[in-house]
Order: C-alpha cells, then structure tokens, then sequence
C-alpha cells in the first residue's frame, strides 16, 4: 500500500464542489417527527459540526445519511449519487466510526483491521496492518481484542476502520465523548489527516469548545428543525447583541452562548 491507512478507491484529484447535500429530510417515528425538513451540504474538505440538544434529531439525520432509515421525505446526495436510491454506492463513498459493539468480539483487532480492509476491497497484508496499528500508537496492541484496549485505543481504532479506504465523507458521532485531553488532541490529528487527503467530516458532539475550535461551519438543529448555519465566528457576530445571549454570556460571548440561547436551557433527556 502507499500509506499505511489504504490507498482509496475514489481519485479525490477527479472530484470537487459539493460531497454531501441534504435537503428537506423528513422522519417520523409513529407520530413523532424526528427530522423535518432539514437540509445543508458540505463541501470537499470541509469539517461540519451538526450541533443540537439530546433528542433534537441529530442521531437520525446521520443514520438516514449513512443509509440506516428511510426518510418518508426529502433527499440524501453523495458525492452525486442519490443515497436513497443507490445506497450500496453511497456508502462506499464513507466511513463511519463504528462503535465497539458493531465488532466481531472474538477477533483481535489485527484480524479486524484486516476483514474491515477486504470488506473496502483495501489489498492489506499482515505487514501492511501492522505498519496501520503503529502509524496509530496500536502496534503493541495488535492481539488483544477490542474489549482489552482503552477507550483512546478503542477509539483511534475505530476511526483507524473508517478511513482506511480513504473516503470522501467521513461521520462521526461524538467521537471524543469520554476521552482524556490526549487522546482527544490523537484523534483530532487524524481527522486532520482524512481532511488533508481531500475528505469531508460531519460530526456530532456536545462540546461547543470543540465544535468552535475544530469545524468550518456549524449546522445546529433542535427539535427536528434546522435553527441556523454558519462559521463558528459567523454564529458568534451574529448573535453577539441578542439578548438572550447577553444574559448567559461571561464575557465575550462564545459558541456554547450562541447555542444554549438558540436551544434553551431547558435539560434534554
């Protein structure tokens, strides 16, 4: 191979504008609307935070995306391709970091390493996963299970199974809940990485610092509806004077400011 996290299957020098477009997502549970009629794109290399309250829809718009649920309106672009239609050839266009509980726990993480690249049609030997493990700080960890590893192990590895066919969009759902300050800066220099190489992220977290420090645009939704989109800065300047923000704000106002005034301060189960 010619890095060790795979050689992609897609040219991103032969690809360029807009990788995802979301527009007019519709999904109901029962009687419930989890996503009305929510839309945004993003563009090669462009990191999006899709911010919102427990329960505000974020969820649901990532597994729509990714090709879990069937919208009842609205629809899912990828790099060009109508995901709902063709959902097989969007989803070789991702990767997903997949929790721990989506491994086969009787396999190391070698030997997963290894199925996952076959599973991407990535050509991987046992050399070349093991120059992976140890570009990822994992090479002493090649023969434990997935279940022996740290939550920072456990989770550079998964992120280490969602790029390794280098792809054009990568989704993320929180993916540095619980870890230490380390591992959060290990992980984030990863995801640099996917960006440098012509990738485009969108992911969820609950960390407005983070949010603000690492995304381009911001897309923040409650209650199943879009409430605005912008740069972290955008969001900020535009809402400086609101009055809500200013009777929540320390100081300069931040992004968290701008979000607990745009969503409410109510808790969220």
């Amino acid at each position: 191979m010619s890095s060790p996290i795979g050689k992609s299957q897609i040219d991103p020098a032969a690809h360029g504008g807009t990788v995802l477009r979301v527009d007019g997502l519709v999904v109901r549970y029962g009687s419930r609307t989890a996503v009305d009629g929510v839309g945004f794109t993003i563009a090669r290399g462009e990191i999006i935070g899709l911010l919102g309250p427990n329960g505000a829809g974020k969820t649901t718009t990532l597994n729509v995306i990714e090709g879990l649920r069937k919208p009842i309106g609205g629809s899912v672009t990828v790099d060009g391709i109508d995901a709902l239609r063709d959902p097989l050839d969007a989803r070789a266009r991702m990767g997903v970091q997949l929790q721990s509980s989506g491994f086969q726990p009787e396999l190391s993480i070698e030997q997963l390493l290894r199925l996952y690249a076959g599973l991407y049609g990535v050509r991987m030997s046992r050399e070349d996963a093991r120059r992976a493990l140890d570009d990822t700080g994992l090479g002493q960890e090649a023969g434990k299970r997935l279940k022996g590893l740290s939550g920072g192990q456990a989770q550079r590895f998964s992120l280490l199974i969602a790029t390794i066919h280098n792809p054009l969009l990568l989704l993320l759902d929180e993916p540095t809940s619980g870890l230490d300050p380390q591992s959060r800066r290990s992980l984030w220099q990863r995801i640099e990485a996917s960006r440098r190489r012509g990738g485009s992220i969108l992911l969820t977290t609950h960390s407005m610092e983070e949010a603000q420090a690492v995304c381009d645009r911001i897309v923040i939704i409650d209650h199943g509806r879009l409430v605005t989109t912008g740069s972290p800065a955008e969001l900020i300047t535009a809402h400086r004077e609101d009055p809500r923000v200013l009777a929540i704000a320390h100081g300069e106002p931040t992004l968290e400011d701008v979000f607990i005034a745009l969503t409410g301060s109510d808790l969220r189960d």
